[in-house]
């Protein structure tokens, strides 16, 4: 005689062949259901490159600095608790939380530095130049200015495919499309980065971050829940090119590179199989809402404006104070 099947066997079998369905159908299912199942750890500790002591022995100059700040959420700090965006580790070092990097900030070497943050959350280039540039008064001659940007991220990403893609929001956009709308938001930052040296008689150095990729350059962000654009990496690609092209136009401007080291720390930061991956730190440097940094994600970005920073400030003060 046959044995009849209890119920949650059928169920258990039922539950099983309907998942294996779904994961085929879906083609990233699995990706998918892991990141939302088990979400990827932000770990701990240091995060980013190490930062020399050397630089920081000494000070820089006694002369007025006025560090500012323009820009999106990054710059503002957004998932950040206070004090723990890459703009305020700048001026100062939570010697607390980064012990590693006690004394490695502006304030040791700039003594007379003030700050003053201008950025925005959810804001475009467009939005940077006409809401946040006007605010930034003229400074005189006798102050010096140091300028932290970034801008263009959210043109990319906006508005998360809900409408049309369009510039200044380009999610979904063809890679032709892209060419187009990326090269639009250069001519934006430009006028941006001309404007805000206009506000420095006394001279400035901007220091303007690339964009990151949270798909680790696969442009798969459906597997964190959006909506498909396989064009993604790719758009994002010619835009930090773009970006690139800016810095080279100005001796004054300096490519800050976020989007290197955070390859490896998206979504896909535990796929020991990627090139990008990190076998010292596999983890996620990025906050819930994908487009913001975690704490760590600050931290490593403040490190990597710092290493562009000692390249340029000591000497550049020692050279401008002989003139």
């Amino acid at each position: 005689m046959k044995k009849k099947l209890k119920w949650y066997s059928v169920r258990w079998q039922t539950i099983f062949l309907a998942l294996l369905a779904v994961l085929a159908v879906t083609g990233h299912g699995c990706c998918r259901l892991r990141f939302i199942l088990i979400p990827p750890s932000m770990g701990s500790g240091p995060a980013g490159p190490e930062v020399p002591s050397e630089p920081f022995e000494n000070v820089w100059t006694d002369r007025e600095v006025v560090l500012i700040g323009v820009g999106d959420s990054i710059t503002n700090g957004f998932g950040a608790d206070e004090g723990l965006g890459y703009f305020e580790l700048l001026q100062s070092n939570h010697s607390g939380i980064h012990p590693e990097m006690h004394g490695k900030d502006l304030k040791t070497v700039l003594p007379n530095l003030t700050a003053r943050n201008y950025s925005e959350d959810y804001t475009v280039s467009l939005e940077h130049i006409q809401r946040q540039l006007p605010t930034v008064k003229t400074f005189d001659k006798d102050i010096f200015g140091i300028v932290v940007i970034t801008s263009g991220g959210n043109d990319l990403i906006h508005d998360y495919g809900v409408s049309p893609p369009c510039d200044g929001a380009m999610y979904g956009c063809t890679y032709e499309q892209g060419v187009i709308w990326t090269e639009n938001v250069k001519q934006r930052i430009g006028i941006l980065l001309q404007g805000l040296m206009e506000k420095f008689p006394g001279g400035c150095e901007i220091f303007l971050a690339n964009i990151y990729d949270p798909t680790d350059g696969v442009s798969d962000p459906e597997n964190a829940g959006l909506p498909r654009w396989p064009n993604g990496s790719k758009v994002l690609g010619v835009m930090n090119r773009k970006i690139a092209e800016l810095c080279d136009e100005y001796e004054n401007v300096h490519l800050v590179d976020i989007h290197s080291p955070f390859l490896g720390h998206g979504i896909h930061c535990r796929d020991f199989w990627s090139k990008h991956y990190y076998k010292d730190d596999p983890h996620y440097w990025y906050y819930a809402n994908l487009e913001d940094p975690n704490p760590r994600g600050y931290d490593a970005i403040r490190r990597l404006y710092l290493l562009e920073m000692i390249k340029v400030l000591p000497d550049g003060f020692v050279i401008k104070e002989r003139k």
